[in-house]
């Protein structure tokens, strides 16, 4: 279902009501109302599919959310609590945080992560995309570089004349007259690396370019613009990430989505995505002193053990080759590593040739 036409706000009450009308129809009947949720962190409900990434299967195991059982009445009462809220933002076309959410009832949500993941099982149960349901999520990621677009609102944004980034706009669908000259966008994980770039005005020197960094695991609006970008420009896009478990799996997310958030694979994930650096290879390539690495935790050796065995490293023989040249080694390195070659090696010597001499995979 499409939520962006005329029928968004009808549909998505109509879903709310379909919902509370069980609950009244179980109560009219002397029964305990129950919800039904996906299994959001099953892998047994995910297939990978190599167009799309991580996606939900259509038949996926579900668990009871029964409003007479001490243990989980609670999250039943939060749902509807957070459900009735939803209603009447979607009925006065309001729109809150999650963190607004949250804070509206501290005492009873507890924290903010029960809200995070309630409102996650919602969208997931009535399939609708979160930002349909009119809650938007606070931004953390930034963008700099070749780039200019007109907020919702009317705002014109302008990042190439800045240097400064630029927050990630809050909603990101509907932003418009997305303008570039990018040649590409370059993903940075890490805040300080996409701080370092720009100082360096990287996206200035070499080609014109785009760089978005999430400064960690993307948050959902991060995200949604780089498929934005990508579903408008086609450009390639290439990923700077620490060489390390956690750095691979922060470009897994972005680039085959996450299992949490597999239901909404479709407006998230870009298969297209390349491993542009730091490669475990260029570790020994570049004769990067010992010094500058670090030996991979027991914590890191299971994660990458277990990122070898997921579905998707099949299809990727460039990036299992990589993994294992890792565990091999059993240590990891940061992208700051470089700078035991040369303060500015990063961007003067290593981006450039990557980039010049397509050294990504």
């Amino acid at each position: 279902v499409d939520f962006r036409g005329g029928n968004q706000c009808s549909e998505i009450l109509g879903a709310i009501e379909n919902v509370i009308q069980d609950v009244v129809t179980s109560l009219a009947r002397n029964k305990a109302p129950v919800l039904t949720l996906i299994n959001r962190a099953d892998w047994g409900n995910i297939q990978f599919k190599d167009s799309v990434g991580l996606e939900m299967i259509a038949h996926c195991t579900t668990r009871k959310i029964k409003s007479d059982c001490p243990k989980s009445a609670p999250k039943f009462a939060l749902i509807l609590k957070i459900l009735s809220m939803i209603y009447k933002m979607v009925q006065n076309n309001t729109y809150a945080t999650k963190r607004d959410i949250y804070y509206s009832d501290t005492l009873l949500f507890g924290n903010q992560s029960v809200v995070d993941n309630i409102v996650n099982d919602i969208s997931c149960m009535l399939k609708i995309p979160r930002r349909s349901l009119h809650i938007l999520s606070t931004t953390k990621g930034c963008i700099a570089g070749n780039l200019s677009y007109t907020e919702e609102d009317g705002t014109k944004v302008n990042c190439t004349c800045s240097s400064t980034a630029v927050f990630v706009p809050s909603n990101v669908q509907g932003i418009k007259n997305v303008i570039t000259n990018a040649k590409f966008i370059l993903i940075v994980e890490k805040d300080a690396t996409f701080q370092r770039l720009l100082d360096d005005d990287f996206c200035g020197k070499l080609f014109p370019c785009i760089m978005i960094t999430g400064k960690g695991v993307p948050d959902l609006n991060t995200r949604l613009l780089v498929r934005k970008l990508w579903d408008i420009f086609h450009i390639p896009i290439f990923t700077l990430m620490d060489a390390d478990p956690h750095g691979i799996e922060i470009m897994c997310i972005y680039k085959y989505g996450s299992v949490s958030m597999s239901f909404e694979a479709h407006h998230l994930t870009v298969p297209a995505i390349r491993w542009l650096g730091l490669l475990p290879s260029d570790i020994e390539r570049l004769n990067i002193r010992k010094d500058a690495l670090i030996p991979l935790t027991k914590q890191d050796q299971n994660k990458l053990a277990n990122m070898q065995k997921r579905p998707y490293v099949a299809c990727q023989p460039m990036w299992k080759k990589e993994m294992e040249i890792m565990a091999k080694s059993k240590m990891k390195a940061e992208i700051q590593a470089l700078t035991s070659l040369s303060s500015d090696y990063l961007s003067r010597v290593y981006l450039p040739n990557k980039l010049q001499f397509g050294g990504w995979i």
